[in-house]
């Protein structure tokens, strides 16, 4: 549809209804028409009835992060210093992190003003689309609605972009040089690079031994924005020399890979850690997806009846549900919420939930979530950004007061539907998402049996562009599903320290 200037449209005319987006004009059409399809300017795309003062506008960014903890009725367990079992103060975590972070990490303030700086960039690409997946749900024969927020449009192509411009905009704000990552897939080292280069910090990464191997154009992108990447564990640090000592060929995890970057972050001045998941400001960050969701699906009418998303630390879900979460606390809506995790790293439905550290050596805060061991390594699935041994502290708590659900999946099922997605919608998911996919295809399925046209909403944090070697894979037959090993994860689990909460 060929977008107009403002100059050769009607202001009004009888016959036509005139479409406005946030300062242009999308367009006149008879009113005799009875329905429209759209694409708004900004990437949302909405269904509407034609009527004579029509008011559709264009969705806005929103302009403040939401935090789920002052809604909650019971508050989440406080993390504790690894060595004295204490509470962690703010002081213990300014070696670490730049203080307008760790004010947010600990903060019980309802909304927290997104700057103006960081809007900014996130114009970019935001807002991002909520998209009805027609073409799927036809496949599939479902009477359910599928809708999907598509977070690949970033210049990273995935939703961690949301956190990484704040974390690096806050540190840049205090005079910080240089700052250290873990990544697995590379998402998450794509989104701090791209954000280093936009504020001119230096930015180095330490990736996923598996991950680094299956996932080379990732380490590229990195590069190109600047980033020094290193597989992990590696020898440039005493953690990663320490695990290369015992096993000389292991994947890695991210867990050693954050003890790697911690250990640098630790022991240098002009440097900071920046973590992708997990922690609550980096939740927080990402709630900007379910703000503006909430506002698309009021747009076009719709509230969901199911809200699906894949889960490895737990940004990109919470990015999503937190918001509705607090409209389901009010009594607004009351969708399920479902959680997806690899079953070959199954923190949720597998794990206990206990203080454990974030990272395998031990060197970080212990956080009360689910956990398979902090020295837990998973197989080398080709959902990198899911392979953490633990779940964000915040959605474990929601997951004990009982206000969301979730379950496990095969990744050569996750990636079956990957394909119906690919060949029906024509986006082809990165790894991680196609776990959220998967459990969308059953439950639309479950909905053809029932009889019920559920809403169904599922969030798509990011493309699989540079995931082909994973579809080739699975193409060609030689993708296998990977499970983890009841005696391992028990061998994991009796080094969770045991302390009383």
């Amino acid at each position: 549809m060929a977008i107009l200037s403002a100059n050769s449209l009607p202001i009004s005319n009888p016959s036509r209804t005139c479409i406005r987006g946030e300062d242009q004009w999308l367009g006149c059409f008879p009113l005799k028409e009875k329905k429209m399809c759209l694409r708004l300017s900004n990437g949302f795309r909405a269904r509407v009835k034609a009527i004579s003062n029509a008011n559709l506008k264009a969705i806005e960014i929103p302009e403040k992060w939401y935090n789920l903890i002052a809604d909650l009725p019971i508050k989440p367990p406080p993390p504790l210093h690894p060595k004295t079992f204490e509470p962690v103060k703010p002081e213990d975590l300014a070696p670490l992190f730049p203080d307008e972070l760790i004010k947010q990490e600990a903060t019980n303030e309802k909304f927290i003003d997104i700057p103006e700086q960081v809007l900014d960039i996130y114009k970019l690409w935001r807002p991002t689309p909520l998209i009805r997946a027609k073409r799927l749900e036809k496949l599939l024969d479902t009477p359910a609605k599928i809708y999907y927020k598509y977070e690949g449009v970033s210049p990273a192509g995935s939703h961690k972009p949301n956190t990484a411009v704040p974390q690096v905009f806050y540190n840049a704000q205090q005079g910080i040089k240089n700052l250290v990552t873990e990544t697995g897939a590379g998402q998450w080292g794509c989104s701090l690079a791209f954000a280093c280069s936009l504020f001119g910090l230096g930015c180095e990464v330490w990736q996923v031994r598996a991950s680094y191997d299956q996932k080379p154009y990732r380490r590229m992108m990195m590069e190109t924005w600047g980033a020094k990447v290193h597989p992990s564990p590696s020898n440039v640090t005493n953690a990663g020399r320490d695990i290369l000592k015992k096993d000389p060929s292991t994947p890695g995890s991210l867990g050693i890979a954050i003890s790697e970057a911690v250990e640098v972050a630790a022991t240098n001045a002009d440097t900071k850690y920046c973590l992708g998941s997990v922690l609550n400001h980096v939740l927080l960050h990402q709630t900007i997806m379910g703000e503006e969701c909430l506002k698309q699906m009021e747009a076009i009418g719709e509230t969901p009846d199911m809200i699906i998303g894949c889960t490895g630390g737990g940004s990109n879900f919470a990015g999503l549900s937190f918001p509705f979460i607090r409209e389901k606390l009010n009594g607004k809506i009351n969708p399920v919420i479902r959680a997806v995790e690899p079953a070959a790293c199954p923190s949720l439905t597998k794990g206990v939930y206990a203080y454990d550290y974030g990272d395998t050596a031990g060197m970080t805060p212990l956080m009360k979530m689910h956990t398979l061991g902090h020295d837990f390594i998973p197989d080398p699935i080709h959902a990198g950004g899911l392979r953490y041994h633990g779940m964000a502290p915040l959605i474990s708590h929601v997951y004990e007061l009982g206000f969301m659900e979730a379950i496990a999946i095969p990744q050569t099922e996750c990636f079956e539907g990957a394909i119906r997605f690919a060949r029906s919608e024509g986006l082809i998911p990165a790894p991680e998402p196609t776990h959220a996919i998967a459990a969308t295809i059953r439950e639309a399925l479950h909905c053809k049996e029932t009889g019920e046209s559920k809403v169904i909403l599922m969030a798509m944090c990011g493309h699989g562009h540079f995931d082909l070697t994973s579809y080739e894979k699975y193409l060609s037959g030689n993708l296998v599903d990977l499970s983890f090993s009841e005696d391992k994860i028990q061998a994991s689990l009796s080094k969770v320290p045991r302390i009383m909460a």
